[in-house]
């Protein structure tokens, strides 16, 4: 069940969901509010949560506000596209053989069938940004499921539109975004293990905070360089 809530200038979608505990998230592009509340949680409560973090929505309403976008992405001879933070002119061969993405010094060599379309162009590339995530973040979990002490069952990659990353405290599961294949390595690192830590913490509270900063001091840095870099530029849809 949906319903919303106005606090002055601020429109809150409410959503009612079979969970214990409420979630607040602020969403780009526009800085969309939502709170997920438990079904037995009453609409007054939920009012009183929103006005308590109201402070808070600001900020974050201003970030995503000011955060700059990329350009829109046409998938033409030398445009800018990105690596691990590091720019690449995109390179167009066409050839009657199956689509792939090579890298080179500077270039990204996209090989592609005579007379592929934009949306076509596009997921040969989404495919070679997933796999990158594929290769690397298993290592990082690795790495850090000691640190931790815990266990991640699995991991998943995929486009997402409003988020770096999430996990799913229960199942033991990590999502990541494909476009941290375009940021810099310690961008990913930084969200692998926010999304562990969750397995520790489900929510953003002090405690988690906290974990954080015992197992990663530096969060902060990699969280506002992040959060600085541009995002894709996105049809957004609600």
């Amino acid at each position: 069940m949906a319903s919303r809530i106005d606090l002055s200038d601020i429109s809150i979608d409410v959503i009612r969901k079979d969970i214990k505990n409420i979630h607040l998230s602020v969403n780009p592009p526009d800085g969309q509010v939502r709170i997920s509340a438990p079904e037995r949680m009453s609409l007054d409560a939920v009012r009183v949560f929103a006005i308590s973090k109201i402070g808070w929505i600001r900020k974050q309403q201003m970030k995503i506000r000011e955060q700059e976008r990329e350009t829109p992405r046409e998938y033409l001879e030398r445009e800018s596209h990105y690596v691990w933070g590091r720019r690449h002119l995109l390179t167009i061969q066409e050839t009657d053989a199956a689509p792939v993405v090579r890298r080179r010094p500077g270039k990204l060599i996209l090989q592609i069938r005579p007379g592929a379309d934009e949306k076509t162009r596009q997921a040969v590339l989404d495919d070679f940004y997933r796999e990158l995530i594929k290769h690397e973040a298993p290592a990082i979990v690795a790495k850090w499921e000691p640190v931790l002490g815990v266990q991640v069952k699995r991991l998943f990659v995929q486009h997402m539109k409003t988020k770096w990353g999430s996990c799913n405290p229960v199942a033991r599961t990590i999502r990541l975004n494909t476009d941290l294949a375009k940021k810099p390595t310690e961008c990913l690192e930084y969200i692998v293990v926010h999304e562990m830590t969750h397995l520790l913490e489900p929510t953003h509270n002090a405690k988690f905070v906290t974990l954080m900063d015992q197992f990663m001091p530096l969060w902060g840095q990699y969280k506002d360089q992040l959060n600085r870099l541009p995002v894709r530029h996105e049809e957004w849809e609600y």
